[in-house]
């Protein structure tokens, strides 16, 4: 399972660095950076999936006030984020 997480930022770099920064934070929750984007038309909204360790603790650190103060700090104006759970694709049974 990993999660996939949508932002809209005010300042790509700032974002970034405090991002970075939060890691430690990320792994006591048991998540992992896997892969982090830039969207190619939108050049102010970030995607990226962390692994996931247990979704329980995952989404309670989400929940968290500290875990929204680290999005204000960040800049993140708007944000979504999805549980994914591996699926086959056609061909891969």
């Amino acid at each position: 399972m990993v999660l996939l997480v949508r932002n809209r930022v005010k300042d790509i770099d700032h974002w970034k660095k405090v991002f970075d920064e939060q890691e430690a934070a990320g792994m006591a929750a048991g998540l992992s950076v896997e892969r982090v984007w830039r969207s190619a038309d939108k050049p102010d909204e970030v995607f990226f999936i962390l692994g996931i360790e247990d979704r329980a603790k995952a989404e309670a650190y989400m929940a968290t006030p500290e875990a929204a103060a680290v999005g204000e700090e960040a800049g993140a104006t708007d944000g979504e984020f999805w549980f994914l759970e591996e699926f086959p694709a056609p061909g891969n049974h």
